[in-house]
């Protein structure tokens, strides 16, 4: 049986939408790297032109500035739907926008997906998941989410583009792709998406006390950027499965076991202090990997010590003025 196809390794029209954010500019790295011809959507709201700005000068790589919630008429052999704010701060901001870019703008997408007859593969999130009451979290769990919280516009937008995608492959015989990614850190992470691993860094660096939410005690599972773009290309380049799988790393980490290692990894003397929990926050999140194993031969390989190194030395360079914001 072979794993993966040989016509999809060998396309080189790829369309990115949110090329110019954190985990889209790291795919348009590699599918730079390996070869591919990549056309970068991105709306600019959480995408920065800073990422992706070493890749503007190569031939293969073409950028244009669009959102996704208008119709965009472009040529693919595969598109990856990466369109969508992900952090609390910047999905909250506004709520209404958020849900059209998973459902207006995911309709937009498939829409060019279905009329160049490209293969899709659709960014989804563990927050599908909610605040689950199975752990770890299986592909087959349906969640436990608030679907009028302050997280819905992102969580149940994220559902809708889910369906949409598996309702377009039913009714037309599309090929679509599910990814469920887990939390995932690394350079090029906004230092103020109000994420944990980019709050705790920058906080550390600047010598200010580390902002625990809750006890501390709630858990997460870290995937280094570049275990998540390996697992997100396999599954798109397969032709066993749909989807959703999780992507994501399954060891748990308390906040608090978190922000000890980042002391460690800064070197800092900060404190930490705590703040009351925000709503709807889940008290764990862990992937089950099993399917990616089985399926894609996936498995992380940068553990978090390594990984947080390697993030410290980005932001410290960022905050230094080395690095454009």
């Amino acid at each position: 049986m072979r794993r993966h196809s040989e016509s999809y390794l060998a396309m080189k029209s790829i369309l990115v939408t949110g090329g110019a954010g954190f985990l889209g500019s790291h795919l348009c790295d590699r599918l730079i790297e390996r070869g591919d011809e990549v056309i970068c959507v991105d709306n600019f709201f959480t995408g920065r032109k800073q990422n992706i700005a070493h890749l503007l000068e190569h031939p293969r790589f073409e950028l244009i500035r669009h959102d996704i919630v208008h119709p965009l008429f472009v040529e693919a052999d595969q598109i990856y739907n990466l369109a969508c704010p992900a952090s609390p701060e910047a999905y909250q901001f506004n709520p209404i926008k958020t849900i059209k870019t998973s459902s207006v703008g995911t309709v937009n997408v498939l829409g060019i997906a279905k009329r160049c007859r490209a293969r899709l593969l659709h960014a989804s999130t563990s927050e599908v998941y909610g605040d689950p009451s199975v752990h770890p979290q299986r592909e087959d769990y349906w969640g436990n989410v608030n679907p009028i919280g302050p997280r819905s516009c992102y969580d149940e937008g994220k559902r809708i583009a889910e369906s949409l995608c598996v309702n377009y492959h039913l009714a037309h015989g599309m090929e679509v792709r599910l990814i469920r990614i887990f939390n995932t850190y690394g350079p090029r992470m906004d230092p103020n998406d109000g994420r944990v691993i980019s709050n705790f860094i920058t906080q550390a660096l600047r010598g200010e006390p580390l902002t625990v939410y809750g006890d501390g005690r709630q858990t997460r599972s870290f995937c280094y950027v570049d275990d998540l773009i390996e697992g997100m290309i396999r599954l798109m380049d397969q032709d066993l499965e749909i989807g959703p799988v999780n992507i994501g790393n399954p060891v748990e980490n308390t906040m608090l076991e978190l922000a000890q290692q980042v002391l460690i990894a800064t070197g800092s003397r900060s404190e930490i202090t705590h703040k009351d929990l925000p709503a709807d926050d889940p008290k764990q999140r862990c992937p089950d990997i099993s399917k990616a194993k089985l399926l894609l031969d996936w498995s992380p390989q940068v553990d978090l010590a390594t990984g947080l190194k390697r993030a410290v030395e980005y932001y410290r360079a960022l905050l230094a003025g080395d690095v454009e914001n």
